[in-house]
């Protein structure tokens, strides 16, 4: 018996730069990026769908998914040297 195909790995990082033309693709870039992350720990859609109310309704766990945001921005922000 043969083991189950391995899954299609995630591009964490999409078409592989963090180079963006103005500050709000790179803020829309982190977004994206932190929702890759979440699909990457998570990758079984159906659990993500049961988990979404729970967390939807966290104070603390948004705070934590703006958090991601924010970190994820900073390092866009940081490879556009939207800071200078």
């Amino acid at each position: 018996m043969s083991a189950p195909a391995s899954p299609e790995p995630i591009q964490l990082v999409p078409g592989n730069t963090l180079l963006t033309k103005t500050p709000e693709e790179g803020r829309q870039l982190a977004v994206k990026m932190a929702r890759l992350i979440i699909k990457a720990t998570q990758p079984d859609a159906a659990v993500r769908e049961r988990l979404r109310p729970i967390y939807a309704e966290d104070p603390a766990m948004l705070i934590a998914i703006g958090q991601t945001v924010a970190q994820e921005f900073a390092t866009i922000a940081a490879a556009n040297n939207y800071w200078r």
